[in-house]
Order: structure tokens, then sequence, then C-alpha cells
């Protein structure tokens, strides 16, 4: 399959549970997989991917219930994240690792977890653990998903998970009628065999399970892996605290904000090529 400005091929692996995970490849060189964050699917992380694939072969992966992948099932946690990424680096032979924001707890969670990643690199992971931010939103959100009020339950998400000033002083009513807006406008610009962001964005409570989940978790001064934390000058300070937190625990860890950027960073056409180059540097280094 092929794009007007990369080509790339599809694939898909069996994960433990026997559900399918899909992926999209491009480029050539050691293998690289990209685990995305949010609601977000393989078709949102190809402004980073694409700069990444004249050096690495690049893996965007489709988390459950996105794109080629199946449903994320009854039985869905952190585990079953754990078990997706293991079965694509068994399968495409990759030992490298990003992911942003919710990818990138889970990035994390798997190098624990399995010696066959080397390296890991995360862009603003969603720290839950070491207080990026607290869950006590979470009730009103998950009654908007169920009323069928997507932009009502992204607010309630946002100012539940950002210090932004915009967030904090612009008005709900405001607020869900600007990303209302923005989810009609962003649905018409989908390919016809891509997912629209209103059809993805009720996968955001599986994430909001995995934060909770891992809020209690005792965090990863256990991990190996050599690390790469990424995040952005623009991001609000309990990000960067919880980053803070984490490379104090971490023994092999490097940390690097970038100018001008906030948590969109490996999505944007400015962002993506910044990230890019500092993964580029990272994973090209030997162990």
């Amino acid at each position: 399959m092929a794009t007007a400005q990369a080509s790339y091929t599809t694939g898909t692996v069996t994960s433990a549970d026997g559900t399918t995970i899909g992926y999209r490849k491009l480029g050539a060189g050691p293998g690289l997989l990209l685990v995305s964050g949010g609601y977000l699917a393989a078709q949102h992380y190809m402004a980073l991917a694409r700069p990444l694939s004249s050096t690495f072969t690049v893996y965007v992966m489709d988390r459950r219930g996105r794109g080629r992948s199946g449903p994320p099932g009854e039985r869905y946690r952190m585990a079953r994240e754990c078990e997706d990424v293991a079965a694509l680096l068994a399968g495409t032979g990759t030992r490298l690792v990003f992911g942003h924001s919710s990818g990138g707890l889970i990035a994390l969670q798997a190098a624990l977890e399995s010696p066959a990643i080397t390296k890991v690199a995360v862009y603003e992971p969603a720290l839950s653990m070491y207080g990026a931010f607290d869950l006590s939103w979470r009730a009103r959100f998950e009654r908007e998903l169920d009323r069928g009020r997507p932009a009502e339950a992204l607010v309630t998400f946002s100012k539940g998970v950002s210090n932004n000033r915009w967030m904090t002083l612009l008005p709900r009513w405001l607020l869900v009628r600007a990303i209302d807006r923005y989810f009609r406008r962003r649905s018409k610009r989908e390919r016809p065999d891509e997912e629209s962001l209103v059809e993805l964005f009720p996968l955001q409570r599986l994430d909001v399970q995995i934060f909770n989940e891992m809020a209690s978790s005792d965090g990863f001064a256990d991990l190996r892996a050599d690390v790469l934390l990424l995040d952005g000058v623009r991001t609000p300070p309990p990000v960067h605290n919880a980053i803070d937190a984490l490379h104090a625990t971490l023994p092999r860890a490097e940390r690097v904000t970038l100018a001008g950027v906030g948590h969109e960073a490996p999505l944007s056409t400015a962002g993506a090529p910044l990230v890019a180059d500092e993964l580029r540097a990272f994973f090209g280094r030997p162990s």
C-alpha cells in the first residue's frame, strides 16, 4: 500500500491471546517499533515514521481496537498491551521501541518485562505512578462516553490531565463546541481505509483503565535497557516533574527537552523531525 508521501506495506502478528495485531512497515535498516498514544492509530504517526525510515525499518503498530488490529477483548489490561508488543518483537526481530504518551507507558512496561528490548525511547509517557495527574475526573469521563458525547469526554479528559492555562480558563461549553467542530473537520480529511477520530476516541477509555492500573505500580527502577526520556518545553510542569522522578530511578537513562514543542510533537509536521533526530542519535549509538 502507498501514500503520496511514503510507501509502506502492512502485516499482522498474533498476540498471546489470539488477537491479531496489525502494523505498517516502511524503510530499511535495524527494526524500530513505534507504539501510539491515546486513541490514535498507526495512521497518525506517519510524520514521525517517514524521516526515521531513512535509517530504520519502522514498524508502526496499530494497538488493539485500531486499524488492522483485533478488538481489545474482555480481559484487556496492561499485560495484553505488553503481550502485543512482545508478539511484534518476535515476529519482526525488532529490539528497539519508541512510545508516545500512553504508548510510552506501555513501552517502558514492555521493556521492564522483556530482555528482548535493548533500547527504549519515550516521549512524555503517561506516568500515573509518578503523579503526572490524578484520576478524580474518571467517573465523569466514563459517563460522557457512555452517553455518546465524545467531545464532552475529551474536554473532561484534557482538563483532568493538563495544566494548560487555556484548558483551565476557557468555559467547558466553548471547548466542547471547538472539539466537536475539530472532530467533524478531521473526519472529512481521513482516507477511506482509515478510521476517524470520532470512531477512535472511545478507545481512550482503555488508556484511562491502564493509567488507573499502573498508578499503584512500583515504577521502573528495575529497568535495565538503555532509556531516552523526551519531553517538550511547552508541556505542563506536572509532566516534566513526573519525568524527572522517573529519570532519578533509572540506572541507564538520558533526558532531552525539545524547544518549541509540546505533547503533540511526534504527530506534527514541525515536531516530528525534531523527535526523529533524537531517536536516530539515541538508537544509532552502541548500547
